[in-house]
């Protein structure tokens, strides 16, 4: 599902928007899968025993739903939205937290890639600001390298456009002041 086009202003259009990486879903995948085996392991060695079955059974299911589910819901309702004005991020899906941060605040876009994410191509999108809040710290950005490249780019779309400057180059065009 996408960002609703409602919750813009006029004439703001989305570049691209995100997801976390898939990554974020390894731990709980493996703990899932863990647990729902140990627990049947567990139900079956102690069928005779009905008491030890549905506390095992129950153990594995607030397991499963404190660390697998959760961090799922989590991953899901999770956005990174990139307009031609602001960044936005919105989380939750009772409660639904959002931080927006527009274009013309950044002062610095970097990133850092540690060695899981050089290799499953993920890292930490941080975006400084030039307001009182500390910025954006994004974490599992899927190929920020990119991402950072893209969020300079809108970065300059809009100082050119807030500037009057036509063109997606940024730059302006100084005629003789002799009028040739």
């Amino acid at each position: 599902m996408g960002y609703p086009q409602k919750l813009l202003s006029d004439g703001e259009v989305i570049k691209f928007e995100m997801k976390p990486h898939w990554r974020a879903l390894i731990w709980p995948i493996l703990l899932l899968i863990i647990v729902a085996g140990l627990s049947a392991f567990l139900t079956t060695i102690t069928a005779a025993w009905a008491p030890f079955n549905l506390i095992f059974a129950a153990i594995g299911l607030i397991i499963i739903i404190i660390w697998a589910f959760i961090p799922f819901l989590r991953w899901v309702t999770t956005q990174y939205v990139f307009t031609n004005r602001r960044i936005i991020i919105r989380r939750g899906l009772l409660t639904k937290q959002g931080r927006d941060m527009p274009l013309s605040k950044v002062n610095n876009v970097t990133f850092e890639v540690s060695f899981l994410g050089r290799i499953l191509n993920f890292g930490r999108l941080i975006i400084q600001s030039a307001g009182e809040d500390s910025g954006l710290d994004i974490d599992d950005v899927p190929n920020v390298e990119v991402i950072q490249r893209d969020v300079y780019q809108l970065y300059e779309e809009d100082d050119a456009r807030r500037r009057g400057v036509s063109g997606d180059t940024g730059h302006t065009q100084v005629l003789p002041s002799d009028g040739t």
